[in-house]
């Protein structure tokens, strides 16, 4: 039987990296090698980083991005429109829509979507904090930029019958978002044509 290729600590840092999304064994293996031969230019700064990140970036008290605030920076922008709230399953879709640039309001993070084969029902998602945020007044139109998936369509219609009768109107991002895609593959193009033409759900 062939011997250790390296050291534990290497293959501690390729198991870690490998759990990344899009990185396989082989993958982690060539960043590490990467990260090891450049270790004053980007081992060093990246581990002091992560350090950083995980000391300091938190969950946005009111939406639920990521910063170092106990509030966003998209909630607290004085210019963004707060009477509309965007309604997405992640942090990655928020982001994706801020690439776009294609809306100005607040948003509300779900942390995932309704799903029975993963157990997960509406008190694993942040659902309390939007019914608040719309029970507090000022939101004029809730959108829903949730993903095109099954669960995704289930839970926009969740959400719709939660805030029924607040006298709030909710709308949805048109089909241009195709089915079975998610908002962080698409192209700023597609998030325009579909936020242009959404629609009352």
């Amino acid at each position: 039987m062939a011997g250790a290729l390296s050291g534990p600590e290497i293959e501690r840092l390729v198991q870690l990296l490998s759990r990344l999304p899009g990185l396989g064994p082989r993958s982690a293996r060539r960043a590490v090698l990467f990260l090891l031969k450049k270790k004053e230019a980007l081992l060093v700064p990246l581990t002091a980083a992560l350090e950083e990140a995980g000391r300091k970036i938190k969950s946005c008290q009111t939406c639920g991005n990521l910063d170092s605030a106990e509030t966003c920076s998209v909630c607290t922008d004085p210019r963004r429109d707060s009477g509309l709230i965007c309604v997405v399953e992640d942090v990655a879709d928020l982001w994706a829509l801020e690439r776009a640039g294609v809306f100005r309001g607040r948003y509300h993070v779900l942390g995932g979507t309704l799903s029975a084969l993963d157990g997960r029902g509406p008190e694993q998602l942040n659902l309390a904090g939007l019914v608040e945020r719309v029970k507090a007044g000022g939101v004029r139109e809730v959108v829903l930029g949730l993903n095109a998936t099954v669960e995704g369509q289930t839970t926009a219609h969740y959400v719709t019958d939660l805030i029924a009768g607040s006298g709030v109107s909710v709308t949805r991002l048109a089909h241009g978002v195709p089915v079975g895609g998610e908002l962080d593959y698409l192209d700023e193009g597609t998030l325009a044509a579909a936020f242009a033409a959404r629609r009352a759900m």
